[in-house]
This record gives C-alpha cells, structure tokens and sequence, in this order.
C-alpha cells in the first residue's frame, strides 16, 4: 500500500514512522520518501491499522490516491 504522510521531515520522522509500522508487522518492508511525503508498505497489515498508528505518531496519514501505473 502507499500512504501519503504529512509532516515527516527528517530522520527522526522516518524512524517514529517506520516504528509504528513495525509494532504492527515486523516483518513489513517499510519505504520512506521524505521529499514526496509517501510511504510504502508491503506486509501483511491492515491499511486502518497502519494509518491509524502512524497517526498516534503525529503524522496524519491516508491511502495515496491511485496515479494509474
């Protein structure tokens, strides 16, 4: 899934985010894009689930909307 997360804007973001994701499913591959504010996971996790922990976090995150590739 690709989210789209605001407010991330330095290591520390990468890492709380990455985190939160983790504590969900450790096994995820996690990939941060600081410069386009996305995130994406590939894992067995629910979408409402990683939105909402990343959200506890302080970053506001929703499902990247579909770009057509």
């Amino acid at each position: 899934m690709l989210l789209s997360v605001q407010k991330m804007t330095c290591g520390h973001c990468v890492r709380a985010v990455t985190a939160a994701i983790q504590a969900l499913d450790p096994e995820a591959t996690i990939e941060v894009d600081l410069a386009a504010g996305t995130v994406r996971v590939d894992g067995n996790v629910d979408a409402n689930a990683v939105i909402r922990a990343i959200g506890e976090e302080g970053y506001p995150a929703q499902v990247a909307p579909a770009t057509g590739q």
